[in-house]
């Protein structure tokens, strides 16, 4: 396998090869026991960089993760988290119990906190070490995620809605023993530094939007003027050092916004637009649809009705 871009877990282990049916559809979140799945060790990953956060939880397990050529062991109650971006490959030696959370950005925007960034800086991290846990802090992590592993594999309408609350709470203890005096700027190269400032930047950008609306075009311009860099060098930067280009960031960031609105009925698809920035409504129609696969009214009407 090349070091392609992955888009969720379900084409992470097709492209490794390993059949997996217990995941489910693809639907910006997912939750396993990674056991199942690997049962041939050693076991080492090829490179590649997933589109998407993940949570380990190695309960009983022997392994490591290499990312952007940075070695991190992990070993019995670690917490490993990464987020979009990194190229990366993980082995394993000994693998007893172990939990991988993944969901992407459109499920914490739709499901937990429509300011999750805000709330949980830790998140736009690009590289922490694993963190290790006693034995009382990880019995108290593995109720939460064992709770949201029950829901996810319910038939319940209001499932994702569960999850995501469950998620919150998880979120808040894993920054309670991990990262309470987390801050996303830290030393380190050059890059990581610029990638990070962009992210807090396009973060809060839309989160103006939701609060205040923006009326004006989103400009790639405006991110490298808040770094005072010229708009290529960091195009190239971000695109370098996470894979994706500054405009798939933004579109991305931009539908996940846009949603959040939709689902307030207070709002017109007019207003939104304005919000938005786009002069014509049937501008933003066409922009949520080229981005999304629907119109934002069969959006709204789909999932909101």
């Amino acid at each position: 396998m090349t070091a392609d871009n992955i888009g969720n877990l379900q084409e992470f282990y097709s492209k490794m090869g390993i059949e997996e049916k217990s995941i489910g559809a693809a639907q910006g979140f997912t939750i396993h026991r990674v056991q199942h799945s690997i049962k041939v060790l050693p076991f080492r990953s090829q490179s590649f960089r997933p589109d998407y956060y993940n949570f380990l939880f190695s309960k009983d397990g022997d392994g490591s993760y290499t990312i952007d050529e940075k070695y991190f062991p992990v070993n019995n109650r670690t917490i490993y988290f990464t987020n979009p971006g990194n190229f990366r490959t993980f082995e394993w030696a000994r693998l007893s119990d172990a939990c991988l959370i993944t969901f992407d950005e459109a499920f914490l925007k739709e499901y937990v906190y429509a300011d999750i960034f805000q709330q949980f800086p830790y998140l736009l991290t690009e590289t922490v070490r694993p963190r290790t846990l006693s034995t009382d802090q990880y019995a108290r992590v593995e109720r939460l995620y064992t709770l949201i592993e029950t829901e996810f594999m319910s038939q319940s309408p209001f499932r994702n809605r569960i999850i995501g609350s469950l998620l919150v709470a998880l979120l808040h203890v894993v920054k309670e023993y991990c990262y309470l005096d987390y801050n996303p700027i830290y030393e380190g190269n050059r890059s990581s530094q610029i990638v990070k400032s962009f992210k807090i930047d396009l973060d809060g950008y839309f989160r103006d939007i939701l609060d205040t609306g923006s009326e004006q075009q989103i400009r790639v311009q405006y991110f490298a003027d808040k770094q005072n860099l010229h708009v290529n060098y960091l195009s190239q930067v971000i695109s370098n050092k996470t894979g994706r280009s500054m405009l798939q960031w933004i579109n991305e960031k931009a539908i996940s916004t846009a949603k959040v609105l939709l689902q307030d009925n207070a709002f017109s698809i007019k207003e939104i637009s304005y919000r938005m920035g786009f002069v014509e409504s049937a501008h933003f129609s066409n922009y949520f649809k080229k981005h999304s696969g629907e119109s934002p009214a069969s959006y709204r009407k789909n999932h909101f009705s």
